[in-house]
């Protein structure tokens, strides 16, 4: 199947979930989370979720980043360029949604891409090599190929990895991990 049948498909399954379903497995989602070895670091990047998407609900893995005192970055979209920029979350960081529906920071303190050491990615299907399928216009792939190159790539998904392999282009970078409602899946 290609990435655009992986689109439509996906976000019509994610569609056929009610917010409350997705709040369960978003909470799951973060219990599972807290598993993994990657609380040690201190500089952690998260999205900020599009609830009309169907994407996991992040602020329960928010929560945990600010109960352990992390530094957490979230995006802002620059829809000219296919580009992330990222700001420090803060308790004066006012948060406004686009005109895309993204809820991000209406401005902010800027974070560098180069001193994150765990990013949580958006993403709407994965294989289990770790490749994954996003929305489509590249946004975190270019910020992805900013970051440190031991920067731990973690895909929230509501569904398990496809069985065949998903084809890539040379910028596409992959997951270290893939967290579901159910597992962990490693690559």
């Amino acid at each position: 199947m290609n990435k655009t049948a992986l689109r439509k498909k996906y976000l019509q399954l994610r569609s056929e979930f009610s917010i409350e379903e997705i709040d369960d497995k978003s909470i799951q989602i973060a219990n599972i989370a807290l598993k993994l070895p990657i609380w040690q670091f201190n500089n952690y990047h998260i999205f900020l979720s599009i609830t009309e998407k169907g994407e996991i609900n992040t602020e329960y893995i928010l929560h945990i980043l600010q109960g352990k005192d992390k530094n957490i970055a979230v995006p802002k979209t620059d829809v000219k360029t296919n580009s992330l920029s990222h700001f420090l979350l803060t308790d004066n960081t006012k948060i406004e949604t686009n005109n895309w529906g993204i809820p991000e920071p209406k401005d902010g303190i800027p974070f560098p891409e180069n001193k994150i050491e765990v990013v949580f990615i958006p993403l709407l299907a994965y294989d289990k090599l770790g490749n994954r399928v996003g929305y489509g216009k590249g946004f975190y792939d270019r910020f992805l190929a900013s970051c440190k190159k031991d920067s731990i790539k973690i895909g929230l998904s509501l569904f398990a990895p496809e069985s065949s392999v998903i084809a890539v282009s040379e910028t596409d970078i992959p997951l270290d991990y893939c967290i579901t409602p159910e597992e962990v899946y490693c690559f």
